[in-house]
Formats: structure tokens, sequence, C-alpha cells
């Protein structure tokens, strides 16, 4: 596909950054990706949600926070948690904020107009990876190194634990899709999972050698994951299990991590094995890649995103401390 490539610089929060648009055919219009730097130093922001009063909620891995961003001001507020927690993924909706205590064994509710936080301990040990709401606001999730699928009645705080039956197979995403299943990646392995009748059920991909790391699922109930390690976008078809991959543009260098899907069907995902980051969309119908846009901070690692309907914008957080918005303009 040919694209004319445009940049804009703008200082947001402190920092200069480069915002790069990428005008592609008409079937894909533009994608204008704007960042916002972290006023805390190396704390690996990431996984940003977007929720009520223009406010997008986010975690610092290595800084031990809650945070949220207002993009209309640029302003920033933090939520200090206790040292050592690793928060790793944030969701929210009317009743608060929930982030996975990934090295401290606990799923945290955050009241934001108070900060008390209320911590919802695992009945065993194990690390709270990814998390995802039901249509009903319960929680699925996942226990990487438990090797475990979660479950957490958000009414009662009762925690129900499935256990994976690959040995050391890693889930990793979580994603509930509109018919309530969850489903998840399983990184050590070849392998998805989801949870039927209580029963984790595995599904084999075709090469021996992928390890998916994301996935989204569509409102046709197509589940798209992103092999790491080989560099393919996959689909399964839950109801035929037929799976179909494509290579992605930089193939065996790709490493696509983050991935979300937005309000046409299409999956979007960003290669990290090349710098700097870029995102690359996939048209299901004519089976082909949008033209890659590079992430101006260069994203260090973009590890997982979300696509917000209202504003048709992808959000995710960078290894080089910034909050980025990848909007979609047609």
């Amino acid at each position: 596909m040919k694209g004319m490539a445009s940049w804009a610089v703008a200082l947001l929060a402190g920092g200069l950054l480069a915002m790069p648009g990428t005008s592609h055919a008409d079937s894909w219009g533009e994608l204008e990706i704007t960042e916002w730097r972290v006023p805390w130093e190396a704390s690996r922001p990431r996984d940003p949600w977007v929720a009520g009063r223009g406010r997008v909620w986010f975690v610092g891995q290595q800084g031990d926070y809650v945070a949220t961003l207002d993009p209309q001001g640029s302003d920033f507020q933090r939520y200090d948690l206790e040292a050592g927690t690793g928060p790793h993924n944030v969701i929210a909706d009317e009743r608060g904020v929930w982030y996975s205590g990934n090295r401290a064994r606990h799923i945290g509710w955050l009241d934001p107009a108070s900060g008390d936080i209320e911590k919802i301990m695992l009945p065993e040990p194990g690390d709270v990876h990814t998390m995802d709401f039901t249509q009903q606001g319960d929680i699925w999730f996942t226990v990487a190194r438990g090797n475990q699928l979660g479950f957490l009645d958000t009414a009662s705080r009762e925690v129900t634990l499935h256990e994976v039956p690959t040995l050391g197979a890693y889930p990793y995403a979580m994603v509930v899709g509109s018919d309530g299943r969850p489903w998840a990646t399983l990184f050590g392995t070849h392998k998805l999972a989801t949870v039927n009748d209580g029963e984790v059920k595995e599904i084999e991909l075709p090469r021996e050698g992928a390890r998916p790391r994301r996935l989204a699922v569509t409102d046709d109930g197509s589940v798209w994951y992103v092999d790491y390690a080989g560099g393919y976008l996959g689909r399964l078809d839950p109801d035929s299990g037929d799976i179909d991959e494509w290579r992605a543009p930089a193939a065996a260098d790709s490493r696509p991590y983050a991935m979300a899907s937005d309000d046409r069907g299409r999956p979007w995902f960003v290669e990290t094995g090349v710098m700097p980051n870029r995102f690359v969309g996939f048209d299901p119908e004519t089976e082909t890649f949008s033209e890659p846009v590079e992430i101006g901070s260069g994203g260090g690692t973009v590890r997982h995103m979300v696509f917000d309907a209202e504003s048709r914008s992808f959000w995710f957080g960078t290894d080089a401390n910034t909050i980025g918005r990848a909007r979609l303009v047609e």
C-alpha cells in the first residue's frame, strides 16, 4: 500500500514528543499518534483503561502506583500502592478501579474519591496478570506463573481458580467475548484457552513454535491472536475450530505484542521487534495489512492496549515512559 507520512510536534506534560500520522488508502484513513510523558521516571506506565469523566487510568509496574491522565489538560494524578505490589493491569467501572497486584498475590479495588484500597487475596500463591470484565461486572483474569485462569465474583469477593492442564503454560492475556466467554493465551505453549462448565479447554495452534501473547475477540466471535515468536497474526473460529494465519509485515523481526480490535472488526497490533515500535492493522475482508505507523517515542515495548469506541482510539503505555493514544481518522 502506498502512504504519505506526515509529522507534527507538541509539548505535552513537559516532554517534547513526536506525533506521527500516516495517510493510508481510503479504507484505512489516518492513524494519529499522540503521547504524554509520564512525570514519574522509569516507572513503566502500562495498560491504560478509558473511564468516565475523560480519565484514562493506568498503572506504574515499576513505580507501584495507580494513576490517571486527563488528556485535555495533560494532568496526572497518582495513587500510591505498597512497595512491591508490582501492578500489572487495571480496569475500571462506575464502582471504582481494579488493579492486579502482580507481585503481591491480590486484586486491588481502589475508591478514586477517598483513595481507599481493598485487597482481594488469591486463595493460594499466584501472580494476577491480566483482567477483563464480564457483562455482569465480574472479572476473569490470568495467573501466569500459577498456571491458572481465575474468576472474581465482585459482589461476594469470592475467587475461583481453574487449573490449566498443560504444565508451565504461562496464562497471559485475557479477553471476555460479548457472549461472556473468557479467552486466554498460553504464552508458554502454542495454545489458546477458554473455560467451559468450569473446565479449562486448550486449543492448539498450527505451529508448535508459536507463542501467542495477546488476543482480541471481535463481534463476530472470531478470536484473534498474535504469535510473538514467529511474527504471525492468527484467527480462530471457535465454532468450527478453523485457524488462519498471516505473516506480519516485519515477519520474523515483528515480535507482535499489544493488540486490540477497532469498531469495524479489524485487529490491530504493535510490532515491538522493530525500533521504533509501530502500529499495524489488518482488514479481514481483503486480508491485507495497513501501512505500519511508527510510535514517536520509539515505544521500547508496547505491551498492552485497549480500544475506546467513543473516540475511536487505541490507548497504550510504553517503556519510554509515555502514555499514548492512536486515533483513527477516516
